[in-house]
């Protein structure tokens, strides 16, 4: 099924079983080019069902996703056209293990590891209101992001 998946418009057409058949499709991919070109295991991993979901709610790339941990978007880079590619992750000439805005349409922001994600999607959702556009911005923000958030507060900061 998944060689059918070409756009996120074609993960929309599926049926909520067809999802669920889906989704270890999705993760073999992962496995298979993290076996053969070295990247993030675990982390794409967790986040099979988040982005999935994501994209069958959203509109990217009018809909702006923007991933606080860049690493996490696998699955995002397999629904967006790239699952051909995968084999070429983080090699030269090959797709970047993270979000490029020069790779896809559908990456909103070029990020690599935490606590970005917050500010970007502000920015964004800011530039659309300037722009006078209407698409949605979605910040997937982690564990990791709200720790370092809230180390960040001008509270915690009179504590240091």
């Amino acid at each position: 099924m998944l060689s059918d998946i070409h756009s996120p418009e074609d993960l929309k057409r599926l049926s909520d079983c067809q999802v669920q058949a889906l989704l270890p499709e999705i993760r073999e991919a992962i496995i298979e080019a993290v076996a053969q070109c070295g990247g993030h295991l675990a982390s794409n991993l967790g986040a099979v069902e988040l982005t999935v979901a994501l994209h069958r709610v959203f509109d990217t790339p009018r809909d702006k996703i923007v991933f606080d941990v860049g690493h996490q978007c696998y699955t995002h880079k397999i629904l967006t056209g790239r699952r051909e590619r995968m084999g070429t992750l983080r090699q030269f000439g090959g797709i970047s293990g993270f979000p490029r805005i020069d790779e896809s349409p559908h990456d909103a922001y070029g990020t690599g590891h935490a606590s970005t994600a917050i500010s970007a999607a502000l920015g964004l959702a800011r530039a659309r209101d300037l722009m006078g556009g209407d698409g949605h911005v979605v910040a997937v923000v982690g564990p990791a992001g709200c720790a370092m958030r809230r180390s960040t507060t001008p509270a915690a900061a009179k504590r240091t």
